[in-house]
């Protein structure tokens, strides 16, 4: 089948552009914001059961409808995954195990004897990583005393001591403050059943070997020793002051950073303290969950899932972006209730981030609905650049602009990089405790974040200031000798690589600059010969997978976001656009099974519903002006 000539293929983008932008329209929500939908996989579900069996609260339907979206996302092989198309997880198949027994599945059913059969051949229950102990330890199926100690006096050491609870990112902080209490008390309440067939008598984990390690297991018998004394000097001081912290933290939604691991262990915290299921707090909290369900109607029944977080922040800025780029007028009423309400956003409460930039005045924008305590710089950057396209048709965004910025460049980190929630959040000797086998639990600048930093800052006419010029070193210097960038937030090199190209044009560099041109070459070499791009998450632990997979949407957009920016012209380019509008559904969207995002590379994965949306619109729009075309 031959190219389409320049004349079809621009007529084909302006009417993919045009159902597109159409689409997202109309999806829309009356106060101005979009969220799509965010999702992860079941442990979400088989832990939302478990604490409410724990907490004696769980319902039968609730049960019911759980355990029917759990079986309906379990392979053929009997495991669960972390994300499409994913190998099966030892720790997410123990977790979905647990909850079908729970809803009582028998052990002898083919899909269980499947999953138990995947379990006993990666190591069994022994194999699992700490969190699924621990939750298999609430119900007396793991004995607390084989788990790291995690003492409460942690909250005690000052900001300036090593492993204090600021050395951690915010979301491992907020999640390991009130572990130290669920651990150090070690509760147990039995199932109706138990899971020995999933043990296996072997404890696979190598002894610790290396100075820090030997230290930290000396360390950890020395806190279990302690744990085991009668007296516990300032133990219920330690216990109050934790308590008293997350309390503090608390959202104006019952949660706790907008995401589901500190919300459910802040919950199981506060009422092993002995708060009451109906003090205030844990009746917010509780019934701050039911605004992340989402119950879908099928022939097979109701299935009952639970979003690990929420986007509309993040969803909303990412579509005012997109409407501009496809030719809407900043104008357009859309468009001006979607900046309405980012402006209505901004928080201007100090939140933890100060502990390392005490002087700097509150601002910055959230990923969530509520977490004014954890305002992100992505957000920020995204945001500021939708707002400043908007400057003229709302007087208020001027001078949420210059506090969002000046928020933004003070949250720089002294490499001169930024991170995701916190400056200089880099201390390393917090990944090597025993505690910490899942997930990134340190927040240090990535090229992503500080690409979009750099993209606002240049759009902004603040390419010249200190803060830009530092960080487009940064970013300059983290770029891999392949040519492309890594992607911390996004899957993987693909999303890097799109975000820095952007960036760096931003900044005044140079289409024929060597970085650029690199970039350019790897993400063509990369192109699928469907014309599409693509990146299995598996890149992020196998090289082989490095920039390589089946083409979606949002990651062809990337790549294209890309290379339109540099030459909108080539073959590349308009092989990917053609794919992007061959792809596209009859209605204005896309379909995309792939998992594109990512919480914490090799552990945990994000599918976010509006990404095979928002970014597709964009590289259309942009392509249609590059080109010279008004839509």
């Amino acid at each position: 089948m031959s190219a389409p000539t320049h004349a079809e293929l621009t007529d084909s983008v302006a009417h993919a552009t045009m159902r597109a932008r159409d689409h997202l329209v109309g999806r829309q929500a009356p106060d101005g914001w979009w969220k799509g939908e965010l999702r992860t996989n079941v442990t979400m579900d088989a832990e939302d059961l478990l604490l409410r069996q724990f907490l004696g609260i769980l319902r039968p339907d609730q049960l019911d409808e759980a355990a029917r979206w759990i079986r309906s996302q379990q392979r053929d092989d009997g495991t669960w995954a972390t994300f499409h198309g994913g190998p099966g997880d030892l720790s997410v198949t123990i977790e979905a195990y647990a909850a079908l027994r729970l809803a009582g599945d028998s052990p002898d059913q083919r899909h269980m004897t499947r999953a138990r059969a995947f379990v006993i051949a990666q190591g069994g229950i022994e194999a699992s990583r700490v969190f699924t102990r621990i939750w298999l330890a609430l119900f007396g199926e793991w004995p607390w005393d084989e788990l790291p100690a995690m003492p409460p006096e942690l909250i005690l050491l000052p900001s300036w001591v090593p492993l204090n609870v600021y050395d951690w990112a915010c979301w491992a902080r907020q999640t390991v403050v009130p572990i130290t209490i669920v651990a150090t008390m070690q509760p147990t309440r039995p199932l109706p059943f138990t899971l020995t067939e999933l043990r296996t008598g072997v404890d696979p984990r190598p002894a610790t070997s290396g100075l820090v390690a030997t230290a930290f297991g000396v360390l950890d018998r020395v806190l279990k020793a302690y744990h085991r004394l009668p007296v516990h000097p300032g133990r219920g001081f330690a216990y109050r002051r934790a308590a008293e912290w997350i309390v503090a933290r608390q959202e104006a939604d019952g949660g706790w950073g907008g995401i589901q691991p500190p919300w459910v262990y802040s919950i199981l915290a506060l009422h092993l303290l002995d708060y009451p299921l109906e003090h205030p707090v844990l009746t917010a909290a509780i019934n701050g969950l039911e605004g992340f369900l989402i119950r879908q109607q099928t022939t097979d029944g109701v299935l009952r899932r639970l979003e690990a977080c929420q986007s509309p922040v993040w969803d909303t800025c990412l579509a005012v972006t997109a409407l501009l780029d496809a030719g809407a007028p900043p104008d357009a009423a859309p468009v001006v209730r979607a900046g309405r309400w980012l402006l209505d956003e901004e928080i201007r409460v100090t939140g933890d981030w100060a502990v390392r930039r005490p002087g700097l005045t509150p601002s910055g924008w959230a990923f969530e609905f509520a977490n004014d305590i954890y305002p992100d710089i992505d957000d920020a950057a995204e945001v500021v650049l939708g707002l400043f396209r908007l400057t003229d048709v709302l007087p208020d965004a001027a001078a949420a602009i210059e506090r969002g910025t000046l928020w933004t460049v003070g949250m720089q980190s002294r490499d001169g990089g930024w991170a995701a929630f916190d400056a200089d959040n880099t201390r390393r000797l917090i990944e090597r405790l025993p505690f910490c086998d899942f997930g990134a639990v340190i927040d240090p600048p990535s090229a992503d974040v500080t690409a979009h930093v750099i993209e606002m800052l240049g759009h902004c006419g603040l390419v010249d200031t200190n803060a830009a010029r530092r960080g487009l070193r940064w970013l300059i210097d983290a770029q891999e000798t392949d040519g492309s960038w890594f992607g911390r937030w996004g899957a993987n090199y693909v999303y890097g690589t799109g975000a820095a190209v952007p960036a760096l044009l931003a900044a005044g560099i140079a289409a024929e600059n060597p970085s650029i041109r690199r970039a350019v070459r790897w993400l063509e070499e990369h192109q699928n010969a469907d014309g599409g791009w693509g990146e299995d998450l598996r890149s992020y632990a196998d090289e082989a997978w490095r920039g390589r997979g089946q083409s979606t949407p949002s990651q062809t957009a990337w790549a294209l976001l890309a290379l339109i920016g540099v030459d909108s012209g080539t073959t590349a380019v308009e092989r990917g656009v053609t794919w992007l509008v061959d792809a596209q559904r009859p209605d204005g969207g896309w379909d995309e099974e792939y998992y594109t995002g990512t919480g914490f590379p090799g552990d945990f994965y994000i599918s976010y519903e509006m990404y095979r949306l928002v970014f597709p619109l964009s590289a259309l729009g942009r392509f249609m002006t590059a080109r010279g075309v008004a839509e």
